[in-house]
């Protein structure tokens, strides 16, 4: 075996199913990088020992995955099993995971108290304060409720969305609707002298976003009102 070679392990009802895959193709395919599982995979074959070379049986693969498809059992023992990664890879995921939280939570939270955004600094800090821990292997969003838990004693938050009417004047409306779109367009009407007025809906952690977006495409001339 090649030294970047390393095994995936799984286990269901007391039977291990074991897989050779690269490490750092492993690595990439964890965090999303790479989408071909059977790119990882170095042997084609599923052990139940895979030091040992001892093989699992079909009939124990059938029952644990519902398939003997090896690349859709690749793709789940890659995805819920243990796959080996270095203190580095280790910690290199562990903060893209805690980006992607810090992201997730700044793109969807409010302050209770003003109803305005809460800046992703203010949530970095605050995780910081309250020794939040994120788990490498755990998706980022899963993780989000809990992070929010924990934070929310020294950080008042909500999550909440925030729904807006805009006025666009005709010169520029069609330049907008894409953006529009984009956050969240529920219902428009064209007005008598040819503008746009619609209502959008979306997380309200994306006031501060959507504000820019119209303002720079209208040169400011967009009426905005929260309804």
């Amino acid at each position: 075996m090649a030294s970047k070679t390393v095994i995936a392990k799984y286990s269901v009802n007391r039977d291990e199913f074991e897989i050779f895959v690269n490490a750092d193709l492993a690595y990439d395919y964890v965090t999303g990088k790479i989408k071909d599982p059977m790119r990882v995979v170095e042997v084609e074959e599923v052990f139940k020992d895979a030091n040992k070379g001892e093989r699992q049986s079909e009939e124990h693969i059938k029952k644990a995955f519902g398939t003997t498809d090896f690349a859709a059992i690749a793709e789940h023992i890659l995805k819920k099993g243990n796959v080996p990664i270095t203190t580095e890879q280790r910690q290199r995921l562990a903060e893209e995971k805690r980006k992607q939280v810090i992201e997730t939570i700044a793109m969807n939270a409010i302050d209770p108290r003003t109803n305005a955004p809460t800046p992703a600094l203010r949530i970095e800090n605050a995780m910081k304060e309250a020794r939040v821990s994120i788990d490498p292997f755990k998706n980022a969003g899963e993780q989000v409720e809990d992070v929010v838990k924990k934070i929310s004693m020294i950080l008042p938050i909500k999550f909440a969305n925030v729904k807006m009417e805009v006025t666009i004047p005709a010169d520029v409306a069609n330049r907008c609707y894409g953006t529009l779109k984009q956050f969240g367009l529920k219902s428009e009407q064209w007005l008598g002298d040819g503008s746009l007025q619609a209502i959008v809906e979306f997380p309200a952690g994306l006031q501060n976003d959507f504000y820019q977006k119209i303002n720079n495409a209208t040169q400011g001339r967009a009426a905005v009102k929260i309804v």
